[in-house]
């Protein structure tokens, strides 16, 4: 330490991890129990204190995998809340992020270690603190950057049907879509790739499976939905 600002009053600094999953055609928040005081048994989104050696992005890296065990998730920042009195323990301000995982990557054995389950976003609790403004925010910016960027991949298998992909759109956005309009609008993305494969464990009458084409999208980045 040094002598530096010795008479500020300081601060504790947090992050929280927003991890947004998409199951059984709905979006989903994972979330758990608060395990400390105050707060103890609400529930609360994962998160922690910065260190002194990481920077806030680290912090939440570290963060995202001490819950998932996952490395190059995509995550981005919410935001800084900080108002005075979100923490009812100490001054806090806590920078929240949001990642975008499939479920089915997600070991189980961790998720039951860490006592976290997937939760309806259109059925989230009262959580602690400011936790739900933070997903609500969370989730207009992910209805903004899914029109503009493919981060709607993230949150899917590799391969999938676009009956599943409308079903996402339509979780995250809350609202449903022309059907018809929708596909003609991804058959003219040419990085959405049709193979030869047929779904037959979701669709009855056996849908066509589709890819996310990363090198076709880097070479025409394009996308608007």
């Amino acid at each position: 330490m040094t002598q530096f600002y010795i008479k500020e009053q300081k601060i504790l600094l947090s992050v929280d991890c927003i991890i947004f999953g998409f199951e059984q055609n709905k979006l989903k928040v994972l979330i758990g129990k608060r395990k400390m005081d105050p707060g103890r048994g609400e529930w609360s989104l994962y998160g922690g204190f910065v260190r002194n050696d990481e920077s806030v992005d680290d912090a939440a890296d570290r963060t995202l995998h001490e819950l998932t065990g996952m490395r190059n998730v995509y995550m981005r920042q919410v935001g800084a809340f900080g108002a005075i009195d979100r923490d009812p323990g100490e001054r806090v301000v806590s920078v929240a992020y949001y990642a975008l995982i499939n479920v089915a990557d997600y070991n189980t054995k961790l998720q039951a270690e860490h006592e976290v389950e997937w939760v309806d976003i259109e059925s989230v609790p009262q959580m602690f603190s400011d936790h739900n403004a933070m997903i609500l925010k969370a989730r207009k910016m992910m209805q903004q950057k899914i029109k503009t960027e493919p981060i709607s991949f993230q949150l899917l298998p590799q391969l999938f049907t676009l009956t599943q992909l409308q079903r996402l759109y339509e979780a995250v956005n809350g609202e449903e879509v022309d059907k018809r309009n929708f596909r003609k609008r991804i058959k003219e993305m040419d990085f959405i790739e049709k193979t030869e494969l047929i779904d037959k464990v979701t669709s009855k009458r056996g849908a066509a499976l589709y890819r996310f084409n990363k090198k076709m999208y880097k070479e025409d980045p394009n996308f608007k939905l």
